[in-house]
């Protein structure tokens, strides 16, 4: 999908908390979220991602994930159009899930 990057899942870290450098963004929706997401994540379903965008912390290399990288690559495009970078990470979280990388479920969880 033209300019846009795009990363496979077996080369991110299993866990983003408290990572310094990186930030994964998920753009899926709250019932998506809930039933699977990467340790120490960002949520932000993508309708509210231009009215949040000052959640996202720009200083740190962006990973957007959905849950097969439609959204993802959406989302990029919008926010490659305001001058900020990212990289998609290819297949979402089927694809994250299908590599048996971890992951947490429920609203509330770390």
């Amino acid at each position: 999908m033209g300019d846009i990057e795009s990363v496979g899942v077996t080369e991110l870290p299993d866990d983003f908390t408290d990572d310094p450098e990186r930030i994964l963004l998920d753009v899926r929706e709250d019932y998506e979220w809930d039933e699977a997401h990467v340790r120490g994540a960002l949520h932000i379903p993508l309708g509210e991602v231009p009215g949040r965008i000052d959640e996202i912390d720009l200083d740190r290399e962006l990973f957007v994930v959905c849950r097969t990288s439609g959204r993802s690559y959406r989302i990029m495009e919008y926010l490659l159009n305001r001058g900020i970078d990212g990289t998609v990470v290819t297949g979402g979280m089927v694809a994250w899930i299908g590599a048996d990388k971890p992951v947490d479920s429920g609203p509330d969880a770390p």
